[in-house]
């Protein structure tokens, strides 16, 4: 096992961006910044050990300064969508930053966590990431202190493990928003590549994205993963949860969450036979599609597109604040938040 550290670019205030890339005995390798806590490259071989970089994103730590996308980004203090950028909390009420029609989604585009420059402490097979954020930032109460590390072990599993406290109750509700193409970034759409997913229910939504409160059954739905398919074989039907989204990009609800670790989805790619199984402590994840991926330049110089990658961010349900029928994402004070979520990479 193997850290390294080399420049890869420039912060606005000065301050050198760097790149950690982290290695194991088997081939694989993972690439972090401390711009965003972002994952900026994994190499993983296929089945004749040709390494290929599996995750979408950008050549120079200055390109991750736009990221309309998200690419590689660790969300934070709040990942995707509240409804009207309101709540209130202990008979107070806080409004955030409006950027996604009326509503807030990953907490502030310019401001969040992934924009910000963490510090970074390499160990053995790891890098953590910490920060601190303070009260009223974003409109988020609480003095906040988080970190995520990422490890690599030998079995080629990268463990992302999460940590935050807060002298205030808050809303801590962190992931991370890699886009994942197994057959490797440069490789095309991503329609063809199987998921399975633990999880036979999710949360339906309204325009603009926002759950509804209820918790319904994906059995009879384009939705529903719980045998293996091809991710494009549901995703044009007429269906109306697939026409406010334009495809895929919904809360799945664990089977069987209590706060363990627990297996939620299986991807696999058809081209290399490459295979991800996904594990996460959090009750949900966001399955993205990657529908709405702007057309850009990323890694090599290849041009993304729509469906040129996909993403399983796992979370507390969007919008969870406002619906306390949802597991709650609340902490502060006397509850330190916590998590767990590990990709773990094999061939078929």
């Amino acid at each position: 096992m193997a850290v390294s550290a080399s420049l890869f670019g420039k912060y606005p205030d000065g301050r050198d961006i760097t790149l950690y890339t982290i290695s194991n005995g088997r081939g694989m390798e993972a690439a972090v910044t401390d711009l965003g806590a972002i994952l900026v490259s994994l190499l993983v071989p296929d089945g004749s050990g040709q390494r290929t970089d599996v995750v979408l994103g950008y050549d120079r730590g200055e390109d991750y300064l736009g990221n309309g996308c998200f690419f590689g980004a660790v969300i934070g203090p709040s990942a995707n969508r509240i409804a009207d950028a309101a709540f209130e909390l202990d008979g107070a009420a806080y409004r955030l930053d409006i950027n996604d029609g009326p509503n807030n989604l990953h907490s502030h585009r310019d401001k969040g966590y992934h924009k910000r420059l963490w510090k970074a402490c390499p160990g053995e097979n790891s890098v953590t990431f910490s920060l601190e954020d303070e009260d009223g930032s974003m409109g988020f109460p609480g003095n906040k202190k988080v970190s995520v590390e990422y490890a690599l072990d030998e079995e080629n599993a990268l463990t992302l493990t999460y940590h935050g406290i807060s002298d205030k109750r808050t809303i801590l509700n962190l992931t991370n928003h890699t886009y994942f193409n197994l057959d490797g970034h440069d490789s095309g759409r991503i329609e063809e590549h199987e998921l399975w997913l633990g999880a036979s229910c999710y949360t339906p939504v309204l325009p603009g994205a926002i759950p509804t409160g209820e918790i319904a059954s994906v059995k009879g739905t384009p939705m529903d993963f719980t045998a293996p398919k091809k991710i494009g074989k549901d995703i044009g039907e007429d269906f109306r949860q697939l026409a406010l989204t334009q495809g895929y990009d919904h809360n799945w609800v664990i089977d069987g969450w209590d706060g363990s670790l627990r297996h939620f989805a299986t991807l696999k790619a058809p081209v290399s036979g490459r295979v991800m199984k996904a594990y996460t402590t959090l009750p949900g994840f966001q399955f993205y599609a990657g529908n709405c991926i702007t057309e850009e330049k990323g890694k090599d110089g290849i041009t993304y597109g729509p469906r040129m990658g996909l993403c399983l961010e796992t979370q507390y349900y969007p919008d969870s604040v406002n619906h306390p029928e949802f597991p709650s994402c609340i902490f502060g004070e006397e509850k330190e938040y916590a998590s767990v979520t590990v990709y773990q990479f094999a061939v078929s």
